[in-house]
């Protein structure tokens, strides 16, 4: 008798489940037109982030690359001139590839950026019908030049440096 109304209990408790749900209202978002908001911690698509004065944040550092665990990204770094001036280091990344059929979007490259050029912005709109459409170039990956910024590379008179920007030392 005991299992018997046991049995008789739970039917009615997931009928009663059921019947909450189904009279409750439905929450439809009509994506492409409207988007709902992520949450202040999401980790969506990569970005790499310049000065004010449109110079590049990225030094070509590899830490991002070295700290990846799902080895995604590429970093080849070159030498800046003062003809061709992309970051205000000594180099600047020439090659900066980001598999993102590998990235496991932990954010990782951004807690080892030592200058906050890679950003995990909130897009999550990624979709790839080739697998080469899914290596993220540098190119891609720059956002644009600021209004008050000129596109790099950039051309610097010899001895002169930025005082704009906090991370630049005097090479005197």
């Amino acid at each position: 008798m005991a299992n018997v109304i046991e049995s008789i209990w739970a039917i009615i408790k997931g009928m009663w489940t059921v019947l909450k749900l189904g009279l409750s209202p439905n929450v439809t978002t009509q994506y492409p037109e409207e988007k709902r908001p992520v949450h202040r911690r999401f980790k969506g698509r990569h970005f790499l982030q310049r000065y004010d004065n449109g110079l590049e944040r990225c030094i070509g550092c590899s830490l991002c690359a070295a700290a990846c665990p799902a080895d995604a990204i590429f970093v080849e770094a070159s030498e800046n001139t003062d003809d061709k001036r992309f970051s205000p280091g000594e180099r600047y990344a020439s090659t900066y590839e980001i598999n993102m059929l590998r990235c496991i979007f932990c954010g990782y490259c951004e807690d080892a950026c030592p200058t906050q050029a890679i950003v995990l912005g909130d897009n999550y709109e990624l979709s790839f019908t080739d697998r080469s459409q899914a290596i993220y170039t540098r190119e891609m990956l720059l956002n644009p030049v600021p209004l008050a910024g000129q596109p790099t590379p950039q051309k610097v008179a010899p001895g002169s440096f930025d005082r704009s920007i906090p991370d630049m030392k005097d090479p005197n």
